[in-house]
């Protein structure tokens, strides 16, 4: 190619394609490796904190990134009931810039550890806080893995296995196992307050049956014209409408305790079931944030077995660390609706116990109360046996035809044929001779 094709081949380049004549050798070797740092839309602010070490010589951290990958040097994960922990200021995903005022650019993290470790009984950090936003981790990819693992919640180890799918170490929890005693103390409970409804209805229905006993009798003792069977019927009637009112007070004391069982079944134990429904949230949004970083900790690993550079590492590893960030809160929220949890159980245990017991009892001392009361009213006075006025007529009902002897003559004819003939067709009583108003006494 002529030098005339060459001059037009460089005028038709755009302006930021065109090669500078810069000598690169006189560029500093990591300014020339470095790239445009990606902060993701995500804020940095630094800050000073000196750490007091604590009796094993530790802060409380562990440390990631740095040379010769990565540029930087930041904060994986802040242990429990360590200085730092309790300290509340470093968070994981801060960067560490320099360590008793000695900068860690260009060192490795095992560099760092030592420079940590040499240091006497406190530790002066220089960091870059991260001030990244939740949201930003959720992603689709995290919104998937939470449904795996709500799939493999309810999965056997071998099932999951012959699917191919990993079980985590939180999937034997042993709150599920107390989720399941829970529903059986529903069962139970709801099962109770049905019973308890069920005899409080029948009993109520007693009550009425009682009290149309009791109006029945006093109605016949008003009519009945014996004294002393007027005066027995209207007591018999009384004590049937004592029973209505012992009942119906029976009743007013044993409702309440259909109040307190429908409280702890209707309200405590959905309340705890909604607070173990928001703990799975939080493990299965845990456990995402875990899988994710093992991914992205799988894929720098294997780039730097193949020795291929990874755009994400060499630019601060922002995404990583945003993940490391989410990890850490959903930590911090699944530790939270666990302590609540088990507070919320330990409490419905108590009161299952407790409350259970003393409620059964309420209920049975209520009923040894009505029927003693009812056992002391029948018991104070006998009213049978009575005598009472009858007509002769009393036990005549109607017919649709004249009684006689005919069907009568039948049977007698076919038990007893050698009778027959002294059986006259009359009636069996003859009551033509008495007078109207004639009375029997029986």
């Amino acid at each position: 190619m002529t030098g005339l094709g060459m001059d037009f081949e460089d005028d038709f380049f755009f302006e930021e394609d065109k090669i500078t004549d810069i000598e690169l050798v006189t560029q500093d070797p990591y300014i020339q490796q470095r790239r445009p740092i990606n902060y993701l839309g995500m804020t940095i602010t630094s800050g000073n904190i000196v750490i007091q070490k604590d009796t094993s010589n530790l802060i409380g951290i562990s440390i990631g990134g740095g040379a010769p990958l990565c540029p930087c040097l930041y904060i994986v994960q802040i242990f429990d009931n360590t200085p730092v922990a309790l300290d509340g200021t470093l968070q994981a995903g801060d960067e560490l810039v320099a360590v008793n005022g000695a900068s860690v650019k260009g060192k490795t993290k095992v560099e760092v550890a030592k420079m940590i470790q040499s240091c006497d009984s406190q530790v002066s950090i220089n960091y870059n806080k991260l001030h990244a936003d939740p949201k930003q981790g959720r992603t689709l990819d995290i919104a998937l893995k939470k449904v795996k693992h709500r799939l493999v919640e309810g999965m056997g180890s071998t099932t999951a296995d012959a699917l191919g799918l990993s079980r985590a170490i939180l999937c034997n929890d042993a709150l599920v196992q107390r989720l399941m005693m829970l529903k059986r103390t529903e069962n139970f409970y709801r099962g109770l307050v049905t019973h308890a409804k069920a005899t409080l209805h029948a009993f109520y229905d007693l009550t009425q049956i009682y009290k149309v006993f009791g109006d029945a009798f006093a109605a016949i003792g008003v009519r009945e014209p014996q004294p002393r069977a007027s005066e027995a019927f209207r007591q018999f009637g009384e004590q049937h409408r004592q029973m209505e009112k012992f009942g119906v007070i029976m009743l007013k004391t044993l409702k309440p305790i259909l109040s307190d069982l429908g409280t702890y079944l209707n309200k405590a134990i959905p309340d705890t079931r909604l607070t173990i429904s928001k703990y799975a949230d939080a493990k299965f949004e845990y456990l995402s944030y875990c899988l994710k970083v093992k991914e992205l900790d799988d894929e720098e690993q294997s780039c730097a077995a193949l020795q291929e550079p990874l755009y994400r590492v060499e630019t601060g590893n922002y995404e990583y660390r945003l993940i490391l960030r989410c990890r850490q809160e959903a930590r911090a929220r699944f530790a939270k609706l666990r302590s609540d949890v088990l507070v919320k159980l330990e409490l419905l245990d108590n009161k299952h116990v407790q409350d259970v017991v003393w409620q059964l009892h309420k209920f049975a001392a209520g009923l040894a109360k009505y029927y003693a009361n009812t056992r002391d009213l029948l018991s104070t006075v006998t009213l049978f046996p009575v005598e009472v006025d009858l007509s002769h007529s009393a036990f005549q009902y109607k017919s649709t035809g004249p009684q006689t002897l005919t069907d009568l003559s039948d049977d007698v004819e076919e038990y007893e044929p050698e009778e027959k003939q002294n059986i006259n067709e009359e009636l069996l009583i003859d009551t033509s001779n008495f007078p109207e108003n004639s009375t029997d006494n029986t």
